[in-house]
């Protein structure tokens, strides 16, 4: 047996019959505030260049995966193995260039393929902001917005220098789109300078 395989198995053990009380009662809902903050850690880990914090991360974030699976199976709908195999189906369709004869030149053309290939599969998605999960942070569904605006060829004027909240906040999309023009991420960036500033805080506080 894989450890995958175990997992599962495990898994399905303590949401079943005398097993956890806790785990058992758990929906979709209850656990979707776990999976935010799983993904909020991993990205600290991958951030802090820490290899064994980050396998234990990803172990995480695995787990929110499997115990949604677990309670889609324990209700009939589908189980980890069907999530595995539309994930395999999507990756193939979305990747011609790979695994079909579709040639392309660069990084661009995967781009402008996967947009195109995902529009198909999904007419029914009416805006090119369909997909953009609401619960991201505000700097980084910003960032999301810009890119669709950008390849929907929209443009994002300046704004002046702030003086009202209205005025800042096109200043603070202004900047993040330029960061985006520049290949930058604005809200890496801006975790990165405020533990920056955390650091030099816990420095300047007197011990004890």
């Amino acid at each position: 047996m894989s450890a995958l395989d175990e997992l599962v198995t495990v898994m399905a053990r303590l949401r079943g019959p005398g097993g956890c009380p806790w785990d058992g009662e758990q929906t979709h809902a209850s656990l979707a505030p776990y999976a935010l903050e799983e993904a909020h850690e991993l990205v600290e880990a991958i951030e802090a260049g820490d290899h064994a914090h980050l396998r234990e991360e990803l172990g995480d974030v695995l787990l929110q995966v499997v115990f949604h699976a677990d309670i889609a199976r324990a209700e009939g709908r589908f189980d980890l193995d069907d999530v595995a195999s539309a994930l395999v189906e999507k990756l193939r369709r979305r990747h011609p260039h790979v695994f079909a004869d579709v040639a392309v030149g660069g990084v661009d053309d995967v781009v402008a393929n996967w947009d195109a290939i995902k529009r198909a599969e999904k007419p029914e998605r009416g805006s090119a902001l369909d997909g953009v999960p609401a619960s991201l942070p505000a700097l980084a569904r910003a960032q999301k917005v810009l890119r669709r605006a950008e390849r929907a060829g929209l443009a994002v004027a300046d704004a002046p220098a702030p003086e009202t909240e209205d005025e800042l906040g096109r200043a603070l999309l202004a900047l993040v789109r330029d960061a985006t023009v520049r290949g930058l991420d604005a809200e890496r960036a801006l975790r990165t300078a405020t533990r920056d500033l955390e650091h030099r805080l816990r420095a300047h506080e007197p011990p004890g």
